[in-house]
């Protein structure tokens, strides 16, 4: 079920036998033109022709599709290949107009748990940011399937696909962010960090992170359902994707002050907060040098957490491992030197030699005269007969 693809190295050939850089640029023939124009042409209108395609395909009722011998891989791979068309915002755009949206919405409720994730990416394609795609599956009602997913499907990779999707759906978004909270989200987003899965906790405590971010609010709100305890226990981890995460996550609750322990109204938190601070800082302190340059976010999440708390470097600060020699430095330029711009060379060859370097910029033309140059032409004008 592989659609038609371009055929580039035609098109190179053709491309190549007409410009050479040291010949002279011949005009195409009218049958040259048309011929290139045409074939530029048709690679944008098959893109177009191969989704619509698809888009019947995902309008054919499941069970005809089986009498046809299609099965749940060849829909994957079929939205595979979609997912790559999407990737252009004015195809994304495209695909509501050629009603390949809806269908696409309804691959979500699948029965095949693959096809179910394979949709969610696809969604995850059409809306990241992209605000218009975004308010037309909000228009669509995408969010509730992609909730329901979510939620509770008993599959953790089409949950997980399900929380990529809705993380670009609602990211500056209002009227999304607003659905997410109604829909229960903040309650999925808890079962999330209860889970197995280190991915899922992870993307789970991204989008906590980015919640309280857009609203501080969002912190007392959080406090109160309990994530604090269960963001800290992420924050001991094996995984360092996933304590990082749940460091940020544990940043941001306490200064939108979701979390007492600097006013000393959660003792217990305080404490247990404390120690996990202080265990993140004894294993930083072993790593080897190679493992502390992977931890460098992780190294600073720990100093700012333990200077929001009490008020005090860590002992990571004094013994110089919050940031590392040649962490704070600026990237070596490697490509400046090769790829300067020749006026800018120029310069910076004049100017290291004295001896030649001038001052005055250089300009294309002919230049004012000098006095001592008037005085010349003055001179040769007077002698002249």
């Amino acid at each position: 079920m592989a659609g038609e693809r371009p055929k580039w190295d035609g098109l190179l050939k053709w491309s190549l036998s007409h410009s050479e850089g040291t010949r002279t640029t011949r005009n195409l023939s009218e049958e040259d033109r048309k011929w290139f124009l045409e074939a530029m042409e048709g690679q944008t209108v098959n893109v177009l022709k191969r989704m619509k395609e698809i888009t019947l395909v995902m309008k054919t009722p499941e069970n005809i599709l089986e009498t046809q011998g299609v099965t749940a891989a060849d829909i994957e791979g079929m939205l595979d290949e979609l997912q790559e068309h999407v990737e252009s915002i004015d195809m994304a755009n495209d695909l509501h107009a050629i009603g390949g949206l809806v269908p696409l919405l309804g691959y979500l409720k699948n029965s095949h748990a693959g096809i179910r994730a394979k949709a969610a990416e696809v969604v995850t394609t059409v809306v990241q940011n992209n605000p218009r795609s975004q308010q037309l599956v909000m228009e669509a009602n995408g969010l509730e399937p992609l909730m329901s997913n979510f939620s509770s499907d008993p599959d953790v990779t089409v949950r997980t696909k399900a929380l990529g999707a809705i993380s670009s759906l609602i990211r500056h978004n209002r009227l999304g962010l607003s659905a997410f909270r109604l829909a229960s989200g903040y309650g999925a987003l808890k079962d999330a960090l209860g889970t197995d899965s280190i991915r899922f906790q992870r993307k789970a405590l991204n989008l906590i992170q980015y919640l309280m971010q857009e609203n501080k609010a969002d912190c007392m709100v959080l406090s109160e359902l309990g994530f604090p305890r269960m963001i800290m226990h992420l924050a001991a981890s094996k995984s360092a994707d996933v304590r990082e995460s749940a460091l940020g996550s544990l940043l941001e609750l306490i200064k939108g002050g979701g979390m007492g322990i600097i006013s000393g109204a959660s003792a217990e938190e305080g404490e247990e907060l404390k120690q996990i601070l202080q265990q993140r800082i004894d294993g930083i302190i072993t790593m080897a040098p190679d493992d502390l340059g992977a931890a460098r976010e992780e190294r600073q999440l720990v100093d700012l957490l333990w200077r929001a708390c009490y008020n005090e470097p860590s002992l990571l600060q004094e013994k110089g491992l919050v940031v590392l020699a040649g962490e704070d430095e600026p990237a070596p330029d490697v490509a400046g030197k090769m790829f300067e711009p020749p006026l800018r060379r120029w310069v910076a060859k004049q100017i290291s030699d004295e001896k030649n370097y001038d001052p005055n910029p250089l300009f294309l033309g002919y230049a004012p005269p000098t006095e001592s140059h008037a005085e010349n032409a003055n001179n040769e004008n007077d002698g002249a007969p």
